[in-house]
């Protein structure tokens, strides 16, 4: 489903703040994996991600997503086909318009729009079953303006947003670091359950080690612009984060060094 070849990237290049973001990046996702992203901070991550979604254009390399060549299409037009959920909760979502009106909008991605309802009633009996899947309450509350809701409710609401036409890549950008512990948890929860049963191909950062290690089916650690450690399957059921720790060591030369991660544990 995506396939990256030889990925770089520079900041800033041929000056004293140039930044080696990307450096020779392979990585390869068979349909329906669930990848789960770690790394210090500058190791790459969200630089991958911002890649593959069209926000930076690579020095050099290439992008396929589902057998297309999307290397140099424009952000708009990959809109059509990824899903995303930012680590900011106001991102995503229309806040001063209803959580029925923002569910509409998320159900024409990728269809040429018309002069119709934005929505009908037949819209806002499905979209009340798809909230009652959350168990948040949500599905009482249609016309609930976004801005109104709390960060895990609206974080619940976005990633319904970005799967509600299925996507061939869900993108889920450290999608609950601004959310407390539990709230964090049940969105989690609520990912794994989404990405499970639609069986969406997704890469997940986290600096969370143990949810790293707890979700998907495959794990990836980056260092310096790279995939130094690539875990699935039986081999990553079997993790520990120590175990991961002494990989990323084997493999980088280097210590971890993102303490917030470790603790995390």
């Amino acid at each position: 489903m995506l396939k990256i070849t030889g990925l770089e990237k520079t900041f800033n290049p041929g000056t004293v703040n140039a930044k080696t973001a990307l450096s020779g990046l392979d990585l390869v996702l068979e349909d329906g994996d669930f990848v789960t992203v770690i790394g210090g901070n500058g190791a790459g991550k969200s630089t991958l991600l911002n890649a593959i979604a069209g926000v930076w254009k690579p020095d050099y390399g290439t992008i396929e997503l589902d057998g297309v060549d999307v290397t140099n299409m424009p952000e708009h037009k990959r809109a059509a086909f990824l899903g995303r959920v930012f680590q900011d909760p106001m991102k995503g979502t229309a806040p001063d318009m209803e959580i029925a009106e923002n569910l509409a909008i998320a159900s024409k991605r990728g269809i040429r729009r018309r002069f119709v309802w934005g929505v009908k009633r037949s819209d806002r009996e499905e979209y009340k079953k798809l909230l009652a899947t959350l168990e948040l309450g949500l599905e009482d509350r249609l016309s609930t303006k976004v801005g109104l809701l709390s960060g895990g409710q609206r974080q619940a609401v976005t990633l319904l947003m970005a799967t509600l036409n299925r996507p061939k890549l869900l993108l889920l950008d450290e999608h609950t670091a601004a959310l407390d512990p539990k709230t964090a948890a049940k969105v989690l929860h609520i990912t794994n359950k989404i990405v499970s049963e639609n069986k969406l191909t997704t890469l997940m950062i986290t600096h969370n080690m143990h949810d790293a290690i707890e979700y998907g089916n495959r794990l990836i650690m980056m260092h310096e612009g790279r995939v130094v450690v690539d875990v699935r399957g039986e081999e990553k059921k079997k993790l520990t984060i120590d175990m991961l720790l002494k990989l990323f060591e084997a493999s980088s030369g280097s210590r971890f060094g993102d303490d917030k991660a470790i603790l995390s544990k």
